[in-house]
């Protein structure tokens, strides 16, 4: 029976990308003993890796396919295929965000000024490529964590770090000086798994479904019952994918009116449905929008 080998991002993605597998139709089950966990498909087989080190194994072939940062595919210089970007997070639908930061009192206040000093970041290769590029000649450390607490205690005059929405910098008492990369998910394949066509079919098949179930996540049906003489006022209200579906309601002067909309809309919109003459109406989440 054919395989296809599926690397997981282990530590802070990893119950976001289980999520968006089940809501794809895939469950995985992980025990915390194994670094295998079951998946609901024969033809996959999981395993769970640190996004740090996933490009890696995508590469040498240890791995035919798995989910990893931008960041750490330059980071980590690897020769692979990136088969489509997934904009998602722990927390949110933003892309991370490597910054350049500095304690909120530093004279640092661009990075000219970072010249002669050290900087400490989980980011090594790509910090050092980012100042050579620039001509500015600087120290750079690996931090194994806590980088924050490194320039705070004096142990850096600077971190690059990661972020979303710089508010964790803030908190520690530290100021943005410039962003150096923004990066997102990215589903990567090793180029020989993905010259077989079996292997890129099926690759291909979970990023469609993945895909769809992200762009489920911003939208909701909505649902309602409309009386003929309102239909053309409720259906100019409604924002939709493509034209409202309409249908109409048996023996009555009344229609069935059903869109996908975006769920930030929702809350104004549906008193204003209300007020238009729309009743009956029933909000549903989805799981997948596929196209």
């Amino acid at each position: 029976m054919k395989k296809l080998k599926f690397g997981i991002p282990k530590g802070s993605l990893e119950k976001a990308t289980i999520s968006l597998f089940e809501k794809s139709g895939w469950k995985i089950n992980v025990n915390d003993r194994s670094y295998f966990p079951d998946i609901n498909d024969e033809n996959i087989e999981i395993t769970l890796c640190r996004a740090q080190e996933m490009s890696r194994y995508v590469e040498n072939g240890t791995i035919d396919a798995g989910l990893t940062g931008k960041d750490w595919i330059q980071e980590n210089e690897s020769d692979v295929v990136t088969v489509d970007e997934l904009v998602y997070s722990k927390a949110s639908q933003n892309p991370a965000r490597w910054v350049l930061a500095v304690p909120a009192d530093s004279r640092i206040k661009k990075i000219q000024d970072l010249r002669g000093k050290k900087i400490a970041t989980e980011l090594v290769n790509f910090t050092k490529k980012f100042f050579k590029k620039e001509g500015i000649e600087v120290e750079v450390e690996f931090s194994w964590g806590a980088t924050e607490a490194k320039v705070v205690s004096g142990l850096a005059d600077a971190i690059v770090e990661v972020t979303e929405t710089g508010s964790t910098i803030r908190a520690h008492g530290l100021r943005i000086v410039q962003e150096l990369m923004t990066s997102c998910t990215q589903l990567i394949a090793n180029k020989e798994s993905y010259r077989d066509s079996w292997k890129k079919e099926k690759i291909q098949q979970i990023t469609l479904l993945l895909k769809g179930a992200l762009t489920a996540e911003k939208l909701v049906g909505l649902k309602m019952n409309v009386p003929e003489e309102k239909l053309d006022k409720i259906i100019r209200l409604l924002p939709s994918l493509n034209a409202p579906t309409v249908a109409g309601l048996y023996h009555t002067q009344w229609f069935s009116v059903e869109s996908v909309v975006e769920s930030k809309v929702v809350r104004d919109l549906i008193p204003q449905l209300i007020k238009a003459g729309a009743e009956g109406i029933i909000e549903y989440p989805l799981n997948k929008v596929i196209g």
